[in-house]
Parts: structure tokens; sequence; C-alpha cells
């Protein structure tokens, strides 16, 4: 939010954030309110002005100005000469967008209406807006007002007190407006009955011009509002609340790196970081721990030398109001606090009050990208100045309710935010911060026994030290209801029922259908595996772009060619395994998914549609015990620091899933042309035989039968007996994730590399285990592009179902050109071999080539890109340890997704 009117000057943020422009709702009770004199004294007239000197008027950049006088004292020039025609609302121009006709009087019910709901609009943009109307009438005021609270900008009024002689004047020498007599001299009498209430009607500033020589010498001039440090950019070190906890803090900031000052006493008093990194504190300094003078002497300390600076929290607002000798429930660690500073000096705590009194809300810093206050906000107050914006920033929200220990249960604001700017907060205590919707609460709870902890900004990086002991016993343990806690909340049907948007890193906004939701919901519900493990579903895979070559449907020059388009120089080839998608989790211990799944157990495999894999329960733990093996002989659990692996594999064959669909549908397509075709071909032969000419007739009926042949060969390829871990082989091709790390943006080549040693390292006697063949091929080298061909029909021509072409660096953005709009690229295309193709085809479908060719691609394209980055966001959510409803929630959108309507054989 920007002013528009003109550059604003640099300046010091003031000492106290502007008064509220309404009474703000508190959060248990009124007593608790910010209240603070800076917040609570009526707003100041400007004072009488010095003759021959011109009046400065300060303006805030994003307010609501309005312009108070009688007709003809100048207002629509003032505002001609002071703002931009843009921020200017008329209501003689509403009038004539209305009624075609600026004088037309009858129009006025409509006019305003219009320049209110305009004025709105640019409020809620965050735009200074200028009101030219005459606004003598405190009913017309009030309106505005209003207006202003409700979008959380200061009212500002302007008085043009010209004498109504030189007002009637002017009048007169306007043709278009003639007004009877006794118009100007009502309206002056009525402005002058105003002026003595604006303060009082809401106005937060009031500028009064007597006469034409000050309207005429005014000068504008435009203020930051106080909540304002965009220009400062940072770095930052964000810090969570503190709560009088000294020693843990000074630790905090050794740890990031700053250096203590201290004074003769020992005590600390400032801390610099020598790379001039700032700190940032989000309140709640005080209350409940061992040194509140101590956690104050610093941190002022940092913010009076320009090393830190600091937001308000609740407990701030209460003590400066206790010291203030106001009456508060003295409650929550307040009385500490009281008794550490009684025991400091009457300079001392002097100080402490001026400090607390000066803190402002919140602050908008790094040009907006950052937002820093105590209990969070929501981005429609970012850099809004009302006591609604403060209550917020101070308390957070509540439902109304009260939990079992009687505290207020508080709304999940941040669980809707969608806001671009990161929101850094603390006031809820968390066992674990972290990422929520581009919000962090950094409250973990220190003085109950928890860990202090900082966000080192931009670097997302988290730093903690742990509790020295309890400081503090907690009213309520520190719950797992509060945004960024492992299990967050309960799955709820609202989190996936109807049309739903979910938020990517990488593809922003994905939409889902209200009927693929419901189609989604089925199959979860009934089918899923426990949605605590179910952390990832694979994407679907788009096909290489349809071949021309004679006799071929999908041919790999095509997928090298479109990779090359996209700028992409280096891709890895996979062999396509005859297996079906299986997505494994493997634990290292017994133990090992109980911190992060809140499930003890071997681990779990399951389909692409989230369905336990094998129906067998020991069956699936003999196979994971293997992997489980396999990853602790080859030190992989040890070199990614995790007790468990999250992998995409294939599992064979085929019909260990597929059985009944192969004896339904493709096992009948051969029995019937085994049995059929026979015939056929004898009848034919005899006939010819007394003969007729069928011998085109009969060369179609054998290649029919060539054919449905090839269909047999080429689905029993993918079929083999079973008996226990007996014939089952599984072949992982990605490390998905560990613990803390999204491992699935890493290059494919460390992936197989990962995969060689636990297929190496697999029990010999017996391995289930199963590699991955690969070729890497530039596509910028006619050489290594025919190699790749030749490796694809080396495997084809053995039975091969094809394979996968992949961007060797795996995650890889598009450059945008020559009619490509950029982007993603495609994570992996299938080029699947001719005789394959005939189970998806069907036998004969080399004989209709030209008609499958005119398949479409567009949307099996976008759908692999839209799950793709679905099932990214679910693996850095995962990874962040978001609670399980926000991991859910891209997961579910991926199944959903499946049910789009699109052609299933490709």
């Amino acid at each position: 939010m920007t002013d528009d009117a003109q550059p604003l000057q640099p300046t010091e943020p003031a000492p106290a954030e502007a008064a509220p422009i309404e009474a703000a709702p508190a959060e248990a009770a009124p007593a608790e309110l910010a209240t603070t004199p800076a917040q609570t004294e009526p707003a100041q007239t400007e004072p009488e002005p010095t003759p021959g000197k011109p009046r400065r008027l300060p303006v805030t950049d994003v307010s609501l100005v309005v312009l108070i006088g009688t007709s003809g004292a100048g207002k629509s020039s003032f505002a001609r000469k002071h703002f931009l025609p843009t921020q200017v609302i008329s209501s003689d121009f509403c009038r004539g967008l209305v009624a075609d006709d600026e004088n037309d009087q009858s129009a006025s019910t409509e006019a305003f209406a219009l320049l209110h709901h305009i004025v709105g609009m640019r409020l809620a943009a965050g735009r200074l807006t200028v009101v030219d109307a005459t606004n003598v009438q405190p009913e017309a005021r009030k309106q505005l007002v209003r207006i202003a609270r409700d979008h959380d900008v200061l009212p500002i009024a302007i008085v043009l007190d010209v004498p109504p002689g030189v007002c009637a004047e002017r009048n007169r020498t306007r043709p278009d407006r003639q007004l009877p007599a006794h118009v100007i001299p009502r309206q002056h009498r009525e402005l002058r009955r105003s002026l003595r209430g604006l303060e009082r009607e809401g106005f937060r500033k009031v500028h009064i011009l007597r006469g034409e020589a000050e309207v005429t010498a005014a000068e504008i001039v435009p203020e930051k509002r106080f909540n304002d440090l965009r220009h400062l950019t940072g770095p930052f070190d964000i810090v969570g609340d503190i709560h009088g906890c000294r020693s843990e803090l000074e630790t905090l900031l050794t740890r990031l790196g700053y250096g203590l000052t201290r004074d003769a006493e020992g005590r600390a008093v400032d801390a610099a970081h020598p790379q001039g990194r700032t700190a940032v504190f989000v309140g709640d300094l005080v209350d409940r721990g061992p040194d509140t003078p101590g956690v104050l002497r610093l941190v002022m300390g940092m913010v009076a030398a320009g090393h830190a600076v600091c937001v308000p929290g609740n407990h701030e607002n209460k003590l400066g109001r206790a010291m203030d000798g106001r009456k508060v429930t003295v409650s929550h660690g307040l009385q500490e606090s009281l008794d550490q500073l009684a025991g400091e000096s009457e300079e001392f705590r002097a100080e402490v009050r001026a400090f607390m009194h000066g803190l402002v809300s919140h602050y908008l810093l790094d040009g907006g990208a950052l937002v820093v206050c105590h209990a969070g906000l929501p981005e429609k107050y970012h850099g809004r100045a009302s006591g609604r914006v403060r209550s917020h920033a101070l308390y957070g929200d509540t439902t109304g309710e009260t939990d079992e220990y009687g505290l207020p249960v508080r709304y999940p604001w941040a669980e809707e935010y969608r806001g671009r700017a990161l929101v850094v907060y603390g006031h809820t205590p968390v066992p674990v911060a972290s990422f929520l919707n581009n919000t962090i609460c950094l409250d973990t709870g220190c003085v109950f026994g928890g860990s202090l902890t900082a966000l080192r900004y931009p670097e997302r990086e988290l730093v903690s030290v742990e509790a020295e002991q309890e400081w503090y016993a907690p009213v309520r343990p520190m719950i797992t209801d509060a945004p960024g806690s492992r299990e967050g909340r309960p799955l709820d049907l609202a989190d996936v029922a109807g049309r739903r948007v979910v938020e990517t890193a990488l593809h922003g906004r994905v939409a889902v259908r209200e009927e693929n939701a419901a189609a989604a919901l089925e199959v979860m519900s009934r089918f899923a595996i426990d949605p605590r493990l179910l952390a990832y579903l694979p994407p679907t895979m788009a096909p290489s772009a349809t071949s021309r070559r004679p006799g071929y449907l999908e041919h790999p020059e095509e997928a090298f060619f479109a990779y090359r388009q996209d700028g992409v120089r280096q891709v890895l080839c996979e062999e396509k395994h005859m297996g079906s998608r299986a997505v494994v989790l493997v634990a290292r211990g017994e133990g090992a998914l109980e911190k992060r799944f809140g499930i003890a157990g071997p681990g779990a495999i399951w389909t692409r549609t989230g369905r336990a894999f094998l129906g067998d329960d020991a069956l699936t733990a003999a196979v994971l015990d293997r992997l489980r093996a396999a990853a602790e002989r080859s030190g992989l659990f040890e070199e990614l620091g995790t007790g468990w692996l999250l992998l995409d594999a294939e599992l064979m064959p085929w019909s260990l899933k597929a059985a009944e669909l192969l004896r339904r549908q493709y096992a009948a397509v051969g029995a019937a042309a085994g049995a059929a075709l026979p015939a056929v071909l004898s009848a034919l032969e005899q006939a010819a035989g007394r003969g007729l000419d069928l011998a085109g007739l009969t060369a179609r009926q054998r290649q029919r039968a060539a054919d449905a042949q090839a269909f047999t060969e080429a689905y029993r390829r993918y079929c083999w007996p079973t008996e226990g871990l007996s014939g089952i082989r599984l072949a992982p091709f990605q490390v998905l994730a560990a613990e803390g790390a999204n491992l699935a943006v890493r290059p494919h080549d460390v992936h197989l590399g990962w995969i060689d040693r636990l297929v190496a390292a697999d029990d010999p006697q017996a391995p289930i285990l199963h590699g991955t063949g690969r070729l890497l091929v530039d596509t910028a080298d006619e050489a290594s592009i025919a190699a790749g061909v030749a490796w694809w029909e080396e495997l084809t021509a053995a039975g091969g179902e094809g394979m996968v072409v992949k961007p060797l660096a795996s995650l890889v953005r598009g450059k945008a050109g020559e009619g490509r709009p950029g982007g993603l690229v495609q994570p992996g295309v299938k080029v699947r071999g001719r005789e394959y193709l005939r189970i998806i085809y069907g036998p004969d479908y080399t004989e209709y080539l030209d008609q499958l060719r005119q398949r479409f691609l567009g949307h099996k394209r976008s759908l692999a890109l839209r799950e793709y980055a679905l099932g990214l966001e679910a693996l850095d959510r995962l990874a962040a340890g978001e609670p399980l409803w926000r991991v859910h929630e891209p997961v579910f959108a991926v199944l959903a997704l499946e049910s789009e309507p699109v052609d299933p054989r490709l």
C-alpha cells in the first residue's frame, strides 16, 4: 500500500502508534484492552498558525481526507492543487455520472451512494482518498468516518473556513451554479457549529484553514504510517515470546551470532550482529519468567541502539497499564513482573513505561514482504491503523467459546491466510514452530519449559535453545490445536467437501471441482490407508507427443525435442518397469514414525489411489523389513539423518495388484480371439478351396490373429506367479522424503545412486529389490539422441514397456518465448513401446494409427503438472512439520484430480 500522491520523505517512525479510530473488541474482558495515553487521548486540532508562515498539514499516506467547507470555499481548487486527480472523489462528479448534470440536486442521494462506494473501493485497496463535498452536516461526515473505520484507516478533516461573502461572490461568477441566497449562510452556520466537535466525531487529525490567505499558503506534508518500516530490508532475526527468560535470550542471541554488551554490573544492555542483522521481537517480553527487568534492559538497549525493533504483546500492554496505576486483573504472571520491577530504580521503571507506550502494534518490513506482530494479522489489516487492528495484533481473534481450562478458543486465522507477506507472530504456544500458509508462530513456550525460537529471515531458518527449566506451570499443556503443530486439528469434512482451491508454491492455485472432490472423498473414506501415513500420492504422467513415424504412435525423438524446446539440455531416460506404481513408507525402527506421523509400525505401501497395495499385512511387513534392512546396510538412514524414508517405486508383477483386471479384460480378449479366429481362418481357407477369391479377407484375418497373439504375449510379460516374497520385485526409483527434508527436488542421478545402494545391499540369496536401468541423453547432441533412441528400441524389442524421460535436474522451469508460456516443465514423459501399446489401444491398433494420432494431450499434460505441483506441495508441508490436515490437503487434491475426464489410454 503506497502513497500515490507524491513521494514520501523518509522519516523516523513516530514514538507511538496513531490513535485507534474505534473501540477495539476485547479478547477476554474490556479491562485487558490496549489503552495507552497515545491511543486514548482525543485527536488534536492544529495550533494557531504563525502569521506569514505557511501551514504544513500532515496527511498520512493511507487515509481518508474529508474536505469541509461551504460552496465556493475553494475545496475543488485546493484538491486539484495538492492531490492527484485520481485521488479526489467529488460529489459533483458523481452527480454528473448518475444524472449527466453535476448541478442536478435531485440526484444527490444516488450520487453520494456512488461516492461512498468508490471511496470504500479505494480504501480497501490502500489508496489515499480525498472527498470533495461540502460535508458541513454531521450526518454526511458520520458516514465517511464509518467508511474509514470499516477499512481501518485514519479519517482526516481539512476545513476551509472562508468568509461567506467570499463564497457568495465566487458562486455569482459561476454561470453553471446559481444558489439561493440563504444556502451559503446556512452552510456557514453549520460549518461553524461543527468545528469544536470534529474530534469527537472520530477525526484523528483536524486541520482548520481560516481565510483565503491560509488556504492559499497551506502545504500538504505526506507522512508515513507508524507501522510502515518497509525501507528496512533486513536481514532479520525474529525472536518469539520470551516471558522474562533472560538467560535463554542471551544464549539464543549468542547462537545467532550477536555480541552482547554488558554494563558495569555485568548486565546485558545491548547486542549487535557483526554482519548488521537486525533483531525483531514479537512481544511478550515480560511476565511469568525469572528476570523480566533483565529482558527489558537488553531489548530496550538494542532498540535504542538501532539493533532491534519490537512490537508489543498483550503482556506488555497489561503491564504498562498496571505501572500507570490503572486497574487491571493481576493474573497470568503479571505479579511476578511487578515484584521484579519493584526492585529497580524509578528511572528504569519510567524508561520501561515510555518504551511500552511507544510500541507500535505491527510492522511492515522488507518492502511489505514481511509482517511482524504479536498474535497474527490477516492481510486486510496489514499496514492499517485502528483499535480493531491493534486488538487483533495483540490478542488475535476468538470464536467466543472457552475450552475446558476456561481459556478463549482462538479463531484459526492462519489456516485461511493466503497473503503475499510472510506473517511472523507468537502469542499461542506451539510445540514446534512451522510454516503454515506463509505464516509462522514462534512462541515455543520457553517459559513453560519448551524452547526459545528465532526465525532467520530471509533464510527461513529456525534456531532454538531449550529452556533451562520450567519457569512457570502452564494453565493448559502446550496443545496441538494451534496452527503449525504436528496434528494441528482433526481432519474435517469441510477441508475437502465442495469446490476447493489449493495454494501451491510451484504452480499457484490449483482448483478442485466439487464433483471431483466428492469422488475422491468416496475413495479416501472407504478404501484408503490410515490418513496419518498418507503423506503423498504420485502424479499422473503425460505421454510424449504423438509420433508421425510410420508404424509408431510414440517415439523418443518427440520427447527429446520437447525438452530441448523447453531449454532442458540433459535428460535421464529410465527403464519403465512392468508393474504398478507404489508409494512406500519404511521406518527404521518400530517407533520411528511416531514423532512425525503419530503412529507406530513398520510403515506402509499404497497405490496411486491411497489403497493398501497388498491385502496381506504380514506380506507387507515382510517387504518393508527387506527394504529397511537394505537401507540400514547401505547407510542411507544414517546419511540422511532420518528414522524413515518415503519412496516412489514400482511393485511387480502387474498381476500382483491387477490379477482380476487381467482375467476380466486382457485374458478374455486373448481367449476370445484364440477361440474365434482359427475357426474363421479355417472357414475362409475352405471357401478359397472352392474357388472363391478371398485372399484379401483371409490376409486381413491372419493379421488379426497375429495381432491377437502379439497382444497376449505383451500382457503375459507382466504376469508371473508369486508366493510370499518369492516372485515379488520392488523397484524404487526416487527417494521422496526423509525427516525434515523434501528430497524429490534432488537431481535424478542422485536418487538412482541411492537406489543402486539399496539394491546392492539387498539379500543376495533371494533379492526382491530391483534396479532401474538409465541412460543420460544430451538433447542438443544428435549422436546422444540417436543413442537414446537405440536404447529404447533395445528395451522394447526385449519385451520391455518402454522408458520415462525426465529432466536430470528434476524440478525445472522452462523458458518463455516462441509461443511458449514458460512455467513448470513436465517432470517426466513416458514413451511406451510399440508392442506394449497393444495392451492399451487394442490388439490391432496399428491398423488405425491415423485416427489414433488425433489424440489430444493438452488436458493430460495440464493434469500431470497440477498433480506434480500438489505432490511437491505435500512433501514441502511434510518436511516443514506442518499438521496432518495441511499435508492431507494437496494429497486429497491429487486424488480428486484423477477423476477429471481424460482419455485413460494416454
